[in-house]
């Protein structure tokens, strides 16, 4: 076989020669499948490596596998997306399979179409990243395709989940706020086009904890939430409302990251200081959060971990696993400088 640059192609072959191993030690190797030694195993990776052998996808396709596995982003703007996508790759490495990863959108139709690419192009599993689509949706795309959901609680028999505690994330943030003297405890929460069950998305889940606590520390009547989006702008949006009211709060907890660092904004522009004025927590722990000049106090749900498991559950789907598995991360709360005691 003659490559387009007019040199032989490296085959299994030549592989297998080099490592001195069977041509099927080889193929298990570039499956992922057991039964190769951890030494053998080493050598094969390493010839692989040396020769520059690249399994054709098409040759692949035709015994049934590609060896890529598709992701399906809302957006690729969430700085927490990209903590997911470590992950995933750190699990992928080694194992032959690569990531393709698509745009979803902010409608159903657009992710449907992404879903269907995807699936058009024999990928051998797919991760959903907080999906749009109904729960009947993805189980019939995970009777054809095996999937795994990200950042969705509910329970399927035919896909596996990995998500976030998101009401202990939530009601950690709150109690840090009312723990330093807060009382007038705002919220930014999440709208979006999903047709799930309200009780499974994380957004809602998150706000309703928020309520909770505060009724349970007596403060319910000093409820407040802005209903915006989970990015910049939205944050900007929320907090404008939310400052806007009288009396305004002293501390605001956004719903992500990237809402929090747009309500620092409308903070910023209405003369007004974090954290002597207003205190600002986020969700999600984002690089942005841990830099010198924001130290946005946040919740970290370990994007990496998801990631990763999420390749793991993937992989062992595509290797035959039916039952269904349901993994959930548990937050911890990272305390910065962007929250403090309220003004006197």
């Amino acid at each position: 076989m003659v490559a387009r640059n007019g040199r032989r192609r490296v085959t299994i072959a030549d592989v297998a020669s080099h490592a001195q191993v069977s041509t099927t030690a080889v193929s298990k190797v570039i499956r992922n499948a057991s039964g190769v030694g951890p030494a053998a195993k080493h050598r094969i990776q390493t010839a692989i490596e040396e020769l520059g052998y690249r399994p054709q996808a098409t040759a692949r396709g035709m015994r049934g596998r590609t060896f890529t596995i598709g992701m399906v982003l809302p957006h690729i703007r969430n700085p927490f997306f990209a903590d997911i996508l470590d992950g995933l790759c750190e699990q992928l490495a080694d194992t032959g399979y690569q990531p393709i990863m698509v745009q979803g959108g902010v409608t159903r139709k657009a992710e449907r179409q992404a879903v269907d690419a995807l699936v058009d192009r024999q990928v051998d599993g797919i991760i959903m990243v907080a999906p749009l689509a109904s729960k009947t949706r993805m189980e019939e795309v995970a009777q054809e395709t095996p999937i795994v959901v990200l950042a969705r609680h509910e329970k399927s028999t035919v896909y596996d989940s990995v998500f976030d505690d998101d009401d202990t994330g939530a009601e950690a943030v709150v109690n840090h706020l009312i723990e330093l003297g807060h009382r007038r405890i705002a919220h930014i929460t999440h709208q979006d086009n999903s047709i799930a069950q309200p009780g499974e998305l994380l957004h809602v889940i998150r706000a309703e904890a928020y309520k909770r606590v505060m009724r349970e520390h007596g403060l319910g009547d000093e409820i407040a939430i802005a209903t915006a989006f989970y990015n910049e702008k939205g944050g900007y949006d929320g907090a404008r409302e939310l400052l806007s009211r009288s009396p305004r709060p002293t501390a605001i907890f956004a719903g992500a990251d990237q809402a929090a660092i747009g309500a620092l904004a409308a903070v910023h522009e209405a003369g007004l200081s974090v954290p002597a004025d207003v205190s600002i927590a986020g969700y999600d722990n984002t690089l942005l959060a841990a830099l010198p000049n924001i130290a946005l106090t946040s919740v970290d749900q370990d994007g990496a971990v998801m990631g990763r498991t999420a390749g793991r559950l993937l992989l062992e789907r595509i290797e035959g696993r039916m039952s269904a598995v349901r993994f959930s991360v548990t937050p911890k709360l990272v305390t910065r400088r962007s929250t403090a005691p309220p003004p006197m």
